[in-house]
């Protein structure tokens, strides 16, 4: 199955699966940077759908990229979104990284916080526009931790 047929499938899949549950919605989806991204509107069941710590929007994003999988899509990352959730959380952790890099610029401590990974993306994204500031991950699955340090003068 071809982009345009993946991201035709991923919808019609995501819809059919939420209309198993009650919830009757249209999804939007658009293609950026080959993820197929789903847009859920907000419904009374956001809080169901995104869950505890998003493990429920991760299912579901799941379960799609594996039916595309098992259908031989050409494209078969998928993120889901609920209500903007995703967004948002990502506009609240690069306000965040920015407090951090203040700090870090201010007492030249490095900074240690536990992050998931797409909010260790939106950290690494934010620093990148800090000449001054390097980050990087350590750790293994869970325990993976981000640093976030001024850069050495070498």
């Amino acid at each position: 199955m071809n982009k345009d047929e993946s991201i035709r499938f991923a919808t019609k899949y995501l819809e059919d699966l939420l209309s198993f549950f009650g919830i009757n919605v249209a999804v939007d989806s658009t293609l950026d940077d080959e993820v197929i991204q789903l847009s859920i509107p907000s419904t009374s069941m956001n809080s169901l759908l995104i869950g505890k710590e998003a493990n429920n929007l991760r299912a579901l994003q799941h379960v799609v990229s594996m039916a595309l999988t098992c259908h031989e899509a050409e494209l078969t990352r998928v993120n889901v979104d609920v209500a903007d959730y995703k967004r948002q959380r990502a506009d609240r952790i690069a306000e965040q990284a920015e407090k951090w890099i203040r700090e870090v610029r201010a007492t030249g401590k490095t900074k240690i916080v536990n992050l998931n990974a797409a909010d260790r993306r939106v950290v690494h994204k934010v620093a990148q526009d800090y000449s001054d500031i390097v980050t990087h991950s350590e750790g293994e699955g869970k325990e993976r931790q981000l640093y976030l340090e001024k850069k050495s003068l070498d």
